[in-house]
């Protein structure tokens, strides 16, 4: 990994970012990556993560650096609410990879049930992003009869994805391992009511009553249908988040936290 080739070099200050991963799944592979990842924690001079929880993580190796919890952040100047009035019918987005971990096949068999449980509600699924599961993703939703309200956007930029979630009133992301997520802070900064996979990183931003076990299809589709039975919670939900974001997620007031950090190691 970047960190280790950094802790090998022997150059100071170290500075180290851990992403979820690094910290949550890697180490517990073997009992050699958990003493690698030790190694060199105890190495750096400062260490950041996106999360309490993953902060936590790094403190268990009883590394000697400072931690700080640093998040991305969101740049909202391009991710802002979107007047809810003109938000039409039911449209609900995932902006998370296509991949095993992120379970976006739960997501797809939970708007399955739910487009079942409420026909008329017009409802929309908005898949955004791309990854190695695409073909099997696109067969299960023909499969379960689902091509004409689940669209697979691709990757798009930052102008695209803020274009989307402009028409959606829910965001889903029900990942089985996570820090904190920039696409979920991204949802939240644009006023969306958000559903996601009950993980520690996830109960610092969000109603404890909107997280569901990660893997549970049945779960997922009675949040979102208890949201679509209530549009003033759903729209309450969205500028809550969007207000959150406002106070402890712009990444304009992170990055000069970062800065600063920076700047004393340098005095030092």
């Amino acid at each position: 990994s970047y960190g280790y080739l950094a802790a090998r070099c022997g150059r100071r200050p170290l500075v180290l970012t851990a992403w979820g991963s690094d910290l949550l799944v890697t180490p517990q592979s073997s009992p050699w990556m958990r003493w690698l990842t030790g190694w060199i924690l105890r190495r750096a001079d400062l260490i950041t993560g996106d999360s309490a929880s993953l902060i936590a993580a790094a403190r268990e190796y009883r590394p000697q650096a400072s931690l700080h919890e640093i998040h991305w952040g969101v740049d909202r100047a391009r991710f802002a609410p979107a007047p809810w009035e003109h938000k039409e019918g039911l449209q609900i987005v995932s902006l998370r990879a296509w991949e095993a971990n992120y379970h976006i096949d739960t997501l797809i068999q939970a708007f399955a049930l739910l487009h079942q449980r409420l026909p008329g509600a017009a409802a929309q699924l908005h898949l955004l992003g791309g990854g190695s599961l695409e073909a099997r993703l696109r067969a299960l939703v023909d499969q379960l009869g689902l091509a004409q309200c689940v669209q697979f956007h691709g990757r798009l930029d930052d102008a695209g994805m803020a274009a989307v979630l402009a028409r959606c009133k829910i965001s889903v992301t029900v990942p089985a391992s996570d820090a904190t997520s920039v696409a979920m802070l991204e949802s939240m900064a644009c006023g969306l009511a958000v559903v996601a996979s009950d993980l520690p990183a996830n109960r610092q931003w969000l109603d404890t009553t909107l997280l569901v076990p990660a893997g549970d299809a049945g779960a997922l589709a009675d949040v979102l249908q208890r949201l679509a039975a209530d549009e003033a919670r759903m729209r309450q939900a969205g500028a809550c988040n969007a207000e959150r974001i406002a106070r402890d997620g712009d990444r304009r007031a992170q990055m000069d936290h970062m800065h600063g950090l920076y700047r004393q190691l340098l005095q030092a």
